[in-house]
């Protein structure tokens, strides 16, 4: 028999299977980060700012199919706990068809209405060209990057996730390289810096279909009349579908973000999506810790093991808190240096070191409450997390507009942060509700 892990290596499953999630979503962000670094330097800042007035409109797409993964990581997980190995590969097949044929289609349609959507967003005339380039080369990688998150989604929960981890590494590196001849050498602007990421996204997409054919047996897709099963539908979808509304509905909330903050000028716009960058890597480790968390609990739940549930949920508030902190305390001192590493003007890089200033002091808030999330939605609580999602965007979007007048611009910040704590508190209700289950 087996003995019992105790705190202190439960701490260590959390740290090494959130680890590679960590470095994983980092090289991820490397994707944006060359695009932007290179463009900024070489074309200039109004290429910067076309490239970041459209990362509303990809994170929209990105967030959907995230969430919609996440979801289905839950399902893996929790198949993959209670012994049910034989019906991962039917759900693996199953979502690989329904996930890629569905955002084939929705990239199609956001190419074609890519000038309309960009009007709407008032995005500056001055860099509307240059962003509708941008945007519609780089909609054809999407459907490439959503079969890679369905792989990702079962790699993390039968907890393989150094897997996810070397194919973006590849592709990482892969697109650097070609950033780096497009933008660089060959001219391309922004068109080449679109073609480096899509090529990327697609040998991304290749890497992991084939360790995954090689190191998995039960993962193999195979062409049968199985290949889609009802049932298993439904169940992915009852898991999938609240938080892809969330993060749907957070994307599409973000579009309104990006339409106020579009009206601040191309200065606050080149500041503040290049902060965004920064920022998205800064919070990865919490994201990640919270992600970890969400797996290891919806493996515990399968088991039917209430213990443990609760032992990593303990500990990994613990942790989070940690991180939280070390992070606040690295942010606020350097964020305007990291944002004049993109090729900013002085103002665009003050603005951009005032956000920091202001939104790191609640980067513990968010810690937590990702941690509490993961506990619920490893249990299965997914539609009560996708709710209080929504209603901490519809919070920050209505206190975005009500409060500019008392601080201008960094409104985005305080209205970032005070959304946070709207969503601990209303995880923490759920979680006091919920406690007896656990």
């Amino acid at each position: 028999m087996n003995r019992e892990p105790g705190k202190e290596s439960l701490a260590l499953v959390l740290v090494r299977f959130s680890l590679p999630l960590i470095l994983s979503g980092m090289l991820q962000q490397l994707y944006n980060w060359a695009d932007a670094f290179i463009v900024g330097n070489v074309e200039g800042e109004l290429a910067l700012a076309a490239i970041g007035a459209t990362g509303t409109v990809t994170n929209f797409y990105i967030m959907a199919m995230t969430g919609f993964t996440m979801g289905l990581s839950i399902l893996f997980a929790h198949k993959y706990g209670s012994g049910e190995t034989d019906s991962i590969h039917r759900i693996l097949s199953t979502f690989l068809i329904i996930v890629g044929c569905a955002f084939l289609v929705f990239t199609v349609v956001g190419a074609l209405f890519t000038a309309p959507l960009l009007s709407v967003l008032h995005t500056p005339g001055d860099i509307t060209g240059l962003a509708k380039t941008y945007l519609q080369m780089i909609f054809i990688g999407i459907p490439f990057l959503a079969v890679y998150n369905v792989y990702f989604a079962v790699l993390r929960a039968i907890g393989d996730s150094k897997a996810p981890f070397w194919a973006i590494l590849f592709s990482s590196v892969t697109n650097v390289l070609l950033d780096i001849l497009f933008v660089a050498v060959l001219r391309w602007g922004v068109e080449g810096a679109a073609a480096a990421t899509v090529i990327s996204q697609i040998l991304m997409m290749i890497f992991i279909i084939c360790y995954t054919v090689k190191k998995h047996e039960i993962l193999r897709f195979r062409f049968d009349r199985h290949m889609v099963d009802l049932t298993t539908v439904k169940e992915g979808l009852q898991l999938g579908t609240p938080p892809m509304i969330q993060s749907s509905v957070g994307a599409f909330g973000s579009l309104f973000l990006q339409n106020f903050m579009n009206g601040f000028g191309t200065q606050t716009v080149a500041a503040i999506t290049t902060a965004y960058r920064v920022d998205t890597i800064i919070l990865l480790p919490i994201i990640n810790l919270g992600s970890a968390i969400a797996t290891m609990v919806a493996q515990a739940n399968g088991a039917r093991d209430k213990e443990r549930i609760r032992k990593f949920f303990q500990i990994g508030t613990v942790l989070m808190i940690g991180i939280s902190l070390a992070l606040t305390v690295l942010v606020i001192p350097t964020g305007g240096y990291l944002i004049s590493m993109f090729g900013v003007e002085a103002e665009a890089a003050r603005i951009g070191r005032d956000f920091f200033q202001r939104i790191a002091a609640f980067y513990v808030i968010y810690g937590l409450s990702m941690s509490v999330r993961g506990v619920l939605e490893g249990v299965g609580d997914v539609t009560f997390s996708s709710i209080a999602g929504i209603l901490s965007l519809i919070a920050r979007i209505i206190m975005s507009y009500t409060l500019v007048s008392y601080s201008g611009n960094m409104v985005i910040a305080y209205a970032e942060g005070l959304s946070w704590l709207l969503l601990l508190l209303l995880y923490l209700g759920r979680y006091m509700v919920k406690r007896k289950e656990l």
